[in-house]
């Protein structure tokens, strides 16, 4: 008999409709292989949803704040049911790209050199600490968002007004702009999956790139790179997953530039949409998307 999956999805971050697509291409695949399934928004319900339907395995489609930052894998602990991904600790450090950046760089891992941006500082020092640590363009994003949500490319004319629209944060994170080509890996348990290069028509991979059927974007695997520079890149994401704790499947997203990599971040939940990379990865190396979902299912159960 097949196991019962509750599957969380949609919750409150600004990445609510990714979360509710991921879980309804993971549901219908679970379904469609036998499986009785049942989603719950991560809700005053969800106590009721679980002692009810009683999963063997929990399946966290969540994404952004909340859903992928420590917060439920925190509240899930307490049931004692496997769920899948990372858990509470990992999650957190891989969603605040401060922490996150600083793990890297005590590891030897290369990512671009950043400041953090209180809102309760003047912008005129800002503007001379961004050239003389960073230099324009900078890229500015929020600590602690996912899917490339409110992340800009910013010159000296425009930092200004783009603070202003982020101020609701309180603080972010300005980053080294580094231009080049963009690679993402998958890691899949302790095991390098594979990567496969970006080329968006907007400039850079955004959310639009990410989830706009529209935007055009050529997703290009195998990548056109030499086989020592793909292990080198595979080695680093592979790194970041063991240096941070992660999980079952995390995506590490670089940019490679003048034959350097350069580690943005490390997601400890990627997305599971028709337009998703990591299911994309997988297919490539043979793996279905019922596969995948079903080996993040069984690793959920082996490690709690």
């Amino acid at each position: 008999m097949k196991k019962k999956i509750l599957i969380l999805s949609g919750g409150i971050s600004k990445e609510r409709l990714i979360s509710l697509d991921t879980g309804f291409q993971v549901a219908k695949e679970l379904k469609k292989n036998g499986y009785k399934i049942k989603i719950s928004e991560p809700d005053n319900n969800l106590e009721k949803n679980i002692k009810e339907f009683k999963p063997s395995v929990i399946f966290n489609a969540l994404h952004g704040q909340f859903g992928e930052d420590g917060y439920i894998q925190t509240i899930l602990e307490q049931y004692q049911i496997p769920y899948t991904h990372s858990g509470p600790i990992a999650s957190s450090i891989a969603m605040d790209k401060e922490i996150s950046k600083k793990i890297f760089i005590n590891n030897k891992i290369n990512t671009p050199k950043f400041i953090k941006y209180s809102f309760d500082k003047k912008s005129t020092k800002l503007i001379k600490q961004i050239n003389d640590k960073l230099k324009f363009p900078v890229v500015v994003k929020p600590i602690n968002e996912g899917s490339s949500v409110n992340v800009y490319i910013c010159t000296k004319k425009n930092i200004t007004k783009i603070l202003k629209s982020m101020e609701s944060y309180k603080e972010v994170m300005i980053e080294e702009f580094i231009s080049g080509r963009e690679i993402q890996v998958a890691i899949m348990g302790n095991k390098k999956l594979g990567a496969i290069e970006l080329k968006p028509k907007r400039k850079f991979y955004d959310y639009d790139a990410k989830y706009n059927t529209n935007a055009k974007t050529q997703h290009i695997i195998p990548v056109e790179i030499s086989r020592n520079k793909l292990n080198e890149v595979m080695n680093m994401a592979l790194k970041a997953h063991k240096v941070i704790a992660c999980r079952g499947v995390s995506r590490s997203d670089f940019k490679f530039y003048r034959n350097k990599f350069y580690l943005l971040e490390t997601n400890t939940q990627p997305g599971m949409t028709k337009l998703s990379l990591v299911p994309e990865i997988a297919a490539y190396k043979g793996i279905s998307f019922i596969k995948l979902i079903e080996w993040i299912l069984k690793d959920a159960s082996t490690k709690r």
